[in-house]
């Protein structure tokens, strides 16, 4: 354990020592941060030109303090002050009380921005019981190994870029210790994604695991047409082919083709996940601690796909999923975004992890989810 571990642990284990009877949360709030990216970045459907978070805080009596992760969204954001209005003078290691709460689907939604408000309060719940354990959560979760493999995200279309500009990004990914790259589908015809899937794979060479993400852009029978056209280039997997809920198009496709298949991200509770295993067409599921319900429903989750051997690669934000990956024998994959992409990179969380040689990612044994932000220099950029 480092130093400031050591620091962080002695610390939680004197205000443990200090406190009488139940902890009571004594404040609730989220502050929202924006900033530009270097250039707009597109997908198979949308097109992003900020970076956008939110950050749960939640306080209490004994000075421990929680942070969660979650996104800058009008409508998440609404229903996030409402569940934080009510978190006044509750215990913050009951998180299933807390889950069994603000998950009524007649009163909140089943799914959307009020999973995703629950989501990151629920984070932050998770941050404070690390704190109090004087642990990291991924050894208090489980505690499996403290290295996950990485693939670098990146490979979006963008103005002026061209198929030469793609295979220099991809082999900077390389250089700067990928040893596994994604790269955007869905946004042209397909015989121009077929020609970018190709000249990647011909910079990259056989060793280097390549993923394609379409971001829901594609039919199923548009779909296999590409999965058919490029199983040749040894494609990791395919990712978020179809809509999420088209499940029998994601049947279809996995039957087609011998490209394993990827999604999740947009899935929501383990009720969601429950049904996207039966399909028994996803190799590879991605669920989003931001969005599907937290640590408490991503846990689970990961518990369900063991069961049915299946691995575990969580979407987003890595530093959401980093300290959870750790806790679990079937987390297969830490999503790694590229850092090109955000002039924020390495800077907005405290403990920011970075690649190692071998593609790997090296855990921070800081007790709870090393989630705490890099306040001063997020500041300028706060938007609420």
């Amino acid at each position: 354990m480092s130093n400031s571990a050591v620091t962080e642990a002695q610390k939680a284990n004197d205000l443990i020592q200090s406190a009488r009877g139940e902890i009571k949360i004594t404040n609730a709030t989220v502050a929202c941060y924006s900033w530009p990216r270097v250039q707009p970045i597109t997908n198979g459907l949308h097109t992003y030109v900020n970076v956008n978070i939110a950050i749960t805080k939640i306080e209490t009596d004994i000075g421990v303090t929680g942070y969660g992760i979650g996104r800058d969204n009008v409508g998440e954001n609404a229903m996030r002050k409402q569940f934080l209005a009510k978190m006044i003078g509750k215990d913050p290691t009951m998180t299933e009380a807390v889950w069994k709460e603000f998950w009524i689907p007649k009163l909140y939604g089943r799914r959307g921005q009020e999973t995703k408000a629950l989501s990151s309060i629920d984070m932050a719940l998770w941050d404070i019981k690390g704190k109090l354990a004087g642990l990291p959560i991924w050894r208090l979760l489980g505690g499996y190994r403290n290295r996950i493999p990485t693939y670098v995200a990146g490979g979006y279309y963008s103005k002026g870029k061209g198929t030469r500009d793609l295979q220099a990004e991809m082999e900077g990914h390389v250089r700067n210790n990928a040893r596994a790259v994604k790269m955007k589908i869905g946004a042209v015809e397909i015989a121009e994604d077929v020609e970018r899937i190709k000249a990647v794979r011909e910079v990259l060479g056989p060793d280097i695991k390549l993923m394609i993400d379409a971001n829901c852009a594609y039919s199923y029978s548009d779909a296999i047409r590409l999965a058919k056209r490029v199983e040749e280039y040894d494609i990791y997997w395919f990712e978020e082919a179809v809509q999420p809920d088209d499940y029998e198009g994601f049947i279809k496709l996995s039957r087609a083709t011998s490209i394993p298949l990827a999604t999740g991200e947009n899935e929501y509770t383990k009720h969601g996940f429950r049904d996207l295993i039966a399909t028994q067409a996803i190799a590879f599921l991605q669920p989003d601690a931001r969005y599907m319900g937290g640590v408490t429903e991503f846990m689970k989750v990961a518990g369900m796909a063991q069961a049915h051997g299946l691995n575990i690669c969580p979407h987003g934000d890595q530093q959401a999923h980093i300290q959870l990956l750790g806790a679990i024998p079937n987390g297969h994959m830490l999503e790694f975004g590229a850092k090109e992409l955000n002039p924020m990179a390495g800077q907005v969380y405290k403990y920011s992890a970075d690649l190692n040689e071998d593609g790997t990612v090296t855990i921070s044994d800081v007790p709870g989810m090393a989630s705490d932000p890099n306040e001063a220099a997020l500041e300028k950029y706060r938007v609420a």
